[in-house]
C-alpha cells in the first residue's frame, strides 16, 4: 500500500492529457483554438487546475556567461480545481490569445533557423507531478512584417538565423521580457561596410515597431561598431511605402555617418 502510494506520488498511472489544435499555424495578435483531452488514471485524483502556455527558447546573458532557457511568456488557465475519477474522459475546449510581441517563427513556408515555440499543456495535480503536453506551434509574419522582410529580400539580404534574447530594446514600447533578432547576411553591394544586419519587430495592436542593427565592419585604424535605427509602420498605410527604397537610404546614410561607402 506504502509502495502504490508512492508511485502514485510520482504520476505513476495517474491522468494523462493531451492537446489537439484546430491549427498549428497563427500571428502575432491572433489566436490558437484546440481541444484538451483529459484521461482519468487507475486512481481518483484532485486536479488544481488545467492551463495552456506559449513557450520559447530564450538566451540569457549573465555576467561572463551566455545560456539557454525555455521560458513560459503567456499562460491560460482553463479550469479551476475539480475530481478526476478514475478512467474519467473531459474535453475541455479553449480559444488562446497569441500576445502580439509573439516572436515569427516560419517565413515563407520555410521555418527560422534558431527558433522554437510551442504550446504546453499543465495539469496541475494535488501532492503529485505535473502533467503536461507540449505541442509545436508555427507563428507566421504579420502583412507589415512580411513587407520589411520582402525589401530585405529584394535588396539582396539572405536569411541566417534568429534568436531571442532576454532584455528590453531601449525606446520603444515593450511588454515581453525578451525580443527577436533576426539576422541576415548582407549583399555583395554592401558588404564592404557591414558584417551583418539584424532586424527586431515589436508589434503592438496599433502599429509594427521595427528596430535595425548593423553590425560594422572595423577598418585599419577604427574598430568595429554597432548602428541603430528604429521607426513606426502604420498598418493602414503600409502599402504606401517603397520600403526597399527606405531601408537602402537608412544603410547607405548610416554608413556615410560613419565614414563608410558602398
Amino acid at each position: 500500500m506504502v509502495f502504490k502510494k508512492m508511485l502514485q506520488a510520482f504520476g505513476v498511472g495517474g491522468p494523462s492529457v493531451e492537446t489537439v489544435l484546430a491549427n498549428p499555424n497563427c500571428r502575432p495578435g491572433g489566436f490558437l483554438e484546440g481541444q484538451v483531452h483529459v484521461l482519468g488514471g487507475d486512481h481518483a485524483v484532485d486536479v488544481e487546475y488545467l492551463a495552456v502556455g506559449l513557450i520559447t527558447r530564450v538566451e540569457v546573458e549573465s555576467g561572463d556567461s551566455e545560456y539557454n532557457t525555455d521560458q513560459e511568456f503567456h499562460r491560460q488557465r482553463l479550469t479551476g480545481s475539480f475530481r478526476l475519477d478514475p478512467g474519467a474522459k473531459y474535453d475541455v475546449p479553449f480559444r488562446f490569445d497569441v500576445p502580439w510581441e509573439t516572436p515569427i517563427t516560419e517565413v515563407y513556408g520555410q521555418h527560422l533557423h534558431g527558433m522554437t515555440m510551442g504550446l504546453t499543456t499543465e495539469l496541475e495535480i494535488a501532492r503529485a507531478v505535473d502533467k503536461s503536453d507540449l505541442d509545436a506551434v508555427a507563428v507566421h509574419p504579420l502583412p507589415a512584417q512580411e513587407r520589411i522582410l520582402d525589401a530585405l529580400l529584394r535588396l539582396g539580404f539572405r536569411f541566417s538565423r534568429a534568436d531571442v534574447e532576454r532584455g528590453r530594446v531601449y525606446g520603444v514600447e515593450q511588454h515581453l521580457p525578451f525580443y527577436q533578432e533576426i539576422e541576415f547576411y548582407p549583399p555583395s553591394a554592401y558588404a564592404s561596410g557591414i558584417n551583418q544586419l539584424e532586424l527586431t519587430f515589436l508589434p503592438t495592436p496599433h502599429k509594427l515597431q521595427v528596430v535595425l542593427e548593423i553590425d560594422k565592419r572595423g577598418g585599419l585604424f577604427t574598430e568595429g561598431h554597432d548602428a541603430f535605427g528604429r521607426f513606426d509602420i502604420d498598418y493602414a498605410t503600409v502599402d504606401h511605402t517603397d520600403w526597399a527604397g527606405q531601408l537602402d537610404n537608412w544603410l547607405r546614410q548610416s554608413a556615410q555617418r560613419r565614414g563608410l561607402f558602398f
